[in-house]
């Protein structure tokens, strides 16, 4: 399939896998790179039979400078690019990603109500509250309304950096503390950005009740970043069907952790049994009865 005219972001990080009738887009996280999203994508190109488009978002894969000089509309308006090339490219598109990705999922469906098949939300953030987080980050909602309070504080990567798997840690910590943004992302996150990321989510909170789309909702009862709370408002607050799906031993970064093999099972065969043509588009798992049976497993 001919990608030349498909925007996937600054730079050459970002990539498309596959060449199925089923076109899914899939968002990094906050401070991120599409690096976290290749093992998901390569899996549901395969036994999903889909086209799989990971763009980067703005100011990522580079230093903090460039992530303080763009804010969440411009992290979303490099997103709506690519969704508005993949849509015309697909009849059926479903969006999702990890952590921040998967609540920009959400603000995208409700910018394109009747144009996302559905939603694959992967440790969806809407506040930092895993077992990890310093226990004064309950605070810094109050510290972004204060004058100049984005610039007391900062958030800092630390061991487990979201991942269970100890030695894929090692290699992502190395790659973090030598300045490899465009494979693991940036180890230190600014108030600045901190502000942003609680602005987009407090715009989707106020919106997730007149989403209606049907969302697969897989979280960590182990995650070290986002607690399980993140998951269950989801479940309790959005407006259409969620799956809501607990995995265990693994931490935030499913999509490349101990269980990043689950989760493209799970996705397969929820974005199967929306498909168009499902026994044409994903073969391999089914339809609904493929859905009830990965859950079940």
């Amino acid at each position: 399939m001919n990608t030349a005219e498909i925007d996937l972001g600054e730079g050459t990080a970002g990539f498309v896998l596959g060449d199925g009738p089923v076109g899914i887009l899939l968002i990094h996280g906050l401070t991120g790179t599409p690096t976290e999203l290749r093992q998901v994508a390569k899996g549901l190109a395969k036994v999903g039979n889909c086209t799989v488009y990971v763009p980067t978002l703005a100011g990522h894969c580079g230093d903090n400078s460039d992530l303080q000089a763009t804010g969440w509309r411009d992290w979303y308006e490099g997103v709506r690019k690519t969704f508005v090339g993949v849509k015309q490219r697909h009849e059926q598109v479903f969006v999702g990603g990890l952590s921040m990705g998967a609540v920009m999922s959400m603000y995208l469906a409700s910018e394109h109500p009747d144009q996302v098949a559905g939603l694959l939300m992967y440790s969806t953030t809407l506040k930092y509250d895993g077992w990890s987080i310093n226990k004064m980050a309950f605070i810094t909602p109050l510290l972004i309304r204060i004058p100049f309070g984005v610039r007391l504080f900062r958030f800092t990567e630390k061991p487990p950096y979201g991942i269970k798997n100890e030695r894929l840690r090692a290699i992502v910590e190395r790659q973090m503390k030598e300045g490899e943004s465009s494979e693991a992302g940036l180890l230190t996150m600014e108030g600045v950005t901190v502000r942003e990321l609680h602005w987009m989510n407090a715009e989707v909170k106020k919106r997730m009740p007149s989403i209606k789309v049907p969302a697969l909702v897989l979280h960590s009862i182990e995650d070290d970043i986002t607690s399980r709370w993140n998951a269950d408002y989801v479940e309790r607050h959005l407006g259409g069907p969620v799956t809501k799906i607990l995995l265990d031993n693994c931490y935030h970064m499913i999509t490349v952790d101990l269980q990043y093999r689950r989760v493209i099972e799970l996705s397969a065969a929820f974005i199967n049994e929306r498909a168009l043509c499902s026994e044409r588009a994903c073969p391999a798992l089914g339809g609904e009865a493929a859905l009830k049976t990965a859950i079940a497993v």
